[in-house]
């Protein structure tokens, strides 16, 4: 089972990440764009995410992803740690939300992690 650790441990892994405190919560960012969030006592994991596929995620799969009312105008959603299949699945959702973030020069510079549109 996948724990706040993992979250850590993959995000400080992907390239230029940072992380910094805000909100009283560890966020995660790259070039020093917010791409991830450990809110709710880190139970929980926020990734920016388009608000089609957003939407799509949480009508699919309830138990794992949810819309917080505070995020339901940006393009973020919410994934329970506990309830994602394994590391991979987590390495994934990290993932897509970096290239969501990261800046050309990366994405260039990282073929290996896709581009943002890559499914």
């Amino acid at each position: 089972m996948t724990d706040a650790e993992d979250v850590r441990r993959i995000a400080l892994s992907l390239p230029e990440v940072t992380e910094k405190t805000a909100w009283s919560m560890p966020t995660f960012r790259v070039a020093g764009k917010m791409f991830a969030t450990l809110p709710e006592e880190e139970t929980s994991l926020a990734v920016r995410c388009p608000k089609e596929e957003r939407d799509e995620l949480v009508l699919a799969e309830p138990e794992k992803f949810w819309i917080a009312g505070h995020e339901a105008q940006f393009a973020w959603v919410r994934a329970r740690i506990a309830a994602l299949d394994d590391e991979a699945e987590l390495r994934a959702i990290l993932t897509d939300s970096w290239r969501q973030a990261a800046p050309p020069r990366l994405l260039e510079a990282h073929p290996e992690l896709g581009t943002p549109d890559a499914g």
